[in-house]
This record gives structure tokens, sequence and C-alpha cells, in this order.
């Protein structure tokens, strides 16, 4: 297999109910592969983007009945292509009567099977100053663990939207041989606006890595708004597509051999220190 691969983020504006959904994931998905994509990835909420906390409890689904999952099997074994299904809120922890849910992205490999999934770590829970509020902690249930797996042109890094701000994630996968980061996203206008393009410009200088990182776009129910820009961006920082505000499939063909350039060029990855912290009065 060429080490010189096509990566493509699929950028959706998803609905709040997974029926209505599925089918326009499908096509576009389809797309991408008549595009010659050889790593396809979807954006966080993809299979549905449901503000409404009661609503998502009852619509969720257990891991075996989510109807995207046998889609995600047929496609990437039908077209012998890798794809990263975003993300989905499935009922793991039915124990948990608080947060039942999690948000689970998927990796499926050219044979159909699930190579991989990554819980979403970190929540986002914040009140913004337009008046948004959010909190994901009290519908998920967070992940534990940092996930690295292997893809034919080397070691991926599996994320998700909000851990985008917590670089150390990011350090810990680079340092453990990561030189693809995938982060499956629906960032709100607001925050997308002020910070998108220089987190993830940053996590691809910081760790030289390649960022894949497919969004969310535009209205969605209950009057939320996500930013879009689906990016891919170079282990230099160089952003190698854009996918702007409208729904859609961006592409990029990657060069792994770039991450060993940009680190032979600036080694940060092998310069940690440990470090102690001087109160004012030391």
């Amino acid at each position: 297999m060429s080490p010189i691969f096509t990566a493509a983020c699929i950028q959706t504006n998803a609905r709040r109910n997974i029926g209505d959904n599925l089918p326009i994931i499908r096509d576009h998905i389809l797309h991408a592969v008549e595009l010659g994509a050889d790593f396809i990835t979807l954006p966080e909420c993809v299979s549905m983007l449901e503000p409404d906390r009661e609503r998502l409890l009852a619509q969720a689904p257990a891991e075996s009945d989510h109807p995207f999952l046998p889609m995600y099997e047929e496609l990437a074994r039908g077209h012998a292509t890798w794809i990263l299904g975003g993300t989905l809120a499935v009922k793991t922890n039915t124990h948990n009567n608080s947060a039942p849910v999690t948000n689970r992205c998927y990796l499926f490999s050219p044979d159909g099977t699930i190579a991989a999934t990554y819980d979403k770590i970190h929540m986002f829970d914040v009140d913004l100053d337009d008046g948004e509020t959010y909190r994901e902690s009290a519908n998920y249930t967070p992940g534990t663990k940092s996930v690295l797996t292997d893809l034919p042109w080397g070691p991926l890094g599996m994320t998700i939207c909000y851990d985008l701000r917590f670089a150390y994630l990011y350090r810990i996968l680079a340092q453990a041989g990561a030189a693809f980061l995938t982060i499956p996203s629906a960032f709100t206008r607001t925050t997308g606006e002020a910070h998108w393009h220089i987190l993830l410009r940053a996590r691809a200088i910081e760790t030289g890595c390649f960022i894949i990182a497919p969004a969310q776009t535009g209205q969605h129910a209950e009057g939320r708004e996500t930013y879009g820009h689906s990016l891919i961006v170079g282990p230099w920082g160089e952003i190698l597509a854009d996918a702007d505000t409208d729904e859609g499939i961006i592409t990029a063909e990657i060069n792994p051999a770039a991450v060993a350039a940009a680190r032979s060029k600036i080694p940060a990855l092998k310069h940690d220190r440990d470090i102690k912290t001087r109160g004012p009065k030391n």
C-alpha cells in the first residue's frame, strides 16, 4: 500500500432524529468514495444532534441496536475503505441514571470490523457570554482512557471536540507514537469563531501530527448553531483543506513522511522537563 493516502472530512448539519440523518450520511460517504478517499471521517453527533436532554436519553439506542453501525460496516467493507464514524450517543451505562449515555467514536477497517472506539473524556460544561449553556456531563458518562490505534499509514490518536482544549492529551498521544490525530467536533459558532482554527493549528504544531477534524455546521434544533470549517492541517501547522460553512466534503493528500520532517526541525516532543512550581512565598 502506498504510504500516501487521501483523507476526507464530511461536514454535515445533523438533524435531531437518527432516521433523518442516516440516508444523508450514507450519501456523503458514497460521495467521498467517489472522490477517492482512503480514510473517511465524520463529525461529532453525526447520528443526531439533540439539545433536549430528555429526548436525547429517550432516543439514544444501545450500541447493539444502533442503525449507524451496520451501515458503517457495510460501506467500509463494500468499498474497502477506513471510516471514522464520528460520534454516536449510545446507552452503555444504565446503572448511572444521571448520565447513562456515552459519546463514542467508532473506527471501521476495510473489512467492516470495528478497529477501535474512543469515549469522549472531557465534558463541555460551560456558560457562554451569549447566554448559551451546555452541560454535557448531565447527558454523557465521560471516558477514562486515551486511544491510540493503527492505520495502514501510521498510528492514529482518537479524540473528540472539547478534548481539543486539553493539550496534554495530544502530547500524550504524540509521544506514544501518533502520526495522525482525529477530532470530530460540533463546535459552537461562538467558540469556533474565536478559537477553532487557532487550536487545531496549535495542536498540529505542538505534536508534529496531521490533524483531521470533521465538524458540524449551521443551525440545528432548539436554536443551536455550529461553526463548520472542518479542517485538515499538516504537521507544520499549514491548513491543507477548509470546508468553510457549507455541508459537503473536503479532501487532502496526506504524506506521513511530513511528520518526521516536522519533528526533525522542532524536536519538542523530546524536550520535556520535570519542573516544580514556586508559589509567591517561596
